[in-house]
């Protein structure tokens, strides 16, 4: 999908348990392409959960995000989990250690109109830690709710924190 990325900004983080995204939706670009390049958590859980900044900065934590997820590990069967009217958006599973490192890749699509719902497309690999195991994870989801965004904040979920996080984000001509 991604023929001609446009770099729009870079965020970093260390011992940190959210990093706010701000400012980075606009009129200019319809569709928007998210990589997270570095990605290491102190925490019992490795998950990143999103919530989507509304046009004053606020997240958005309604009951109003709906997603699917297809969950493809090495070492078992595949499997899909799908959750609706959840009060964040889901998109990944990370690291504990930093030199296993992770790769996602993100679109977002209409998040700047206000007309609009906003979809998201996530796709996400990592090693896992105990047994040497890939994962894989491609998931969809929606914000029902048609308003005009400007950012995502990311949260560290239960309650840890990112020992370091880097997201990137380009709009799609």
């Amino acid at each position: 999908m991604a023929t001609n990325l446009q770099f729009i900004k870079s965020v970093s983080g260390s011992g940190v348990s959210a990093l706010d995204l701000t400012n980075c939706f606009s009129a200019d670009y319809d569709v928007y392409y998210l990589s997270i390049t570095k990605l290491d958590q102190n925490s019992s859980s490795n998950e990143v959960k999103i919530n989507f900044l509304d046009s004053g900065g606020s997240q958005i934590t309604s009951t109003s995000y709906d997603q699917a997820t297809l969950v493809m590990k090495s070492n078992t069967s595949f499997s899909e989990s799908r959750s609706t009217s959840a009060t964040f958006g889901f998109i990944a599973y990370g690291v504990r250690d930093s030199e296993d490192g992770i790769g996602l890749g993100m679109y977002i699509f209409n998040p700047y109109d206000s007309s609009s719902y906003t979809f998201f497309t996530v796709q996400n690999s990592y090693i896992v830690l105990s047994g040497s195991n890939l994962e894989g994870y491609k998931k969809i989801g929606v914000l029902k709710s048609a308003e005009q965004l400007t950012g995502i904040k990311f949260a560290c979920g239960g309650g840890g924190t990112y020992d370091n996080i880097t997201v990137n984000i380009y709009g799609v001509k």
